[in-house]
């Protein structure tokens, strides 16, 4: 059964999701910010099939989160390193860090993020670069935005 494809939908959640969406590429994201960037360590680290780790790995280059970077001639070898677009996906890493962390941990968290100057745990929250105002519910709200009216026409 082949999945449907968000790619062409005008909503930047279903378009990332494109990118993103399978839990693996999350997962390998997630471990390319721990410093890993070669397949055997992906492989070691995730425990994955050979086969879907290099489909995943394609996927995140095609979408220009990891680029490919030949280290070895013979053999032919590369590491995946991030991307700007990649490193970008840090807070939503973090963010889905701290929601798992609050609602599915009951033992109690076994990853958090802390400032690196003080070593103090921090709750990674979102918050507008403009204003510098938490962004919270009653706040802030989502709304059609230009570029969708020009879709429509």
């Amino acid at each position: 059964m082949q999945r449907k494809s968000f790619g062409s939908m005008s909503c930047p959640i279903a378009r990332s999701l494109e990118r993103v969406g399978e839990w693996w590429s999350i997962l390998i994201l997630r471990d390319a910010f721990r410093g890993l960037t070669r397949f055997d360590q992906f492989q070691k680290s995730l425990d994955i099939a050979p086969n879907m780790l290099t489909r995943r790995l394609n996927a995140l280059v095609e979408a220009g989160l990891l680029e490919r970077r030949r280290y070895s001639e013979h053999p032919p070898r590369h590491e995946y390193v991030l991307t700007e677009r990649g490193r970008d996906f840090r807070p939503v890493l973090w963010a889905l860090l701290a929601w798992g962390n609050r609602h599915f941990a009951p033992e109690g968290p076994s990853v958090i993020v802390v400032d690196t100057e003080t070593g103090e745990p921090a709750d990674p929250v979102l918050v507008d670069r403009r204003s510098g105002k938490v962004m919270v519910e009653a706040a802030f709200r989502s709304v059609t935005a230009p570029a969708a009216a020009r879709r429509a026409s």
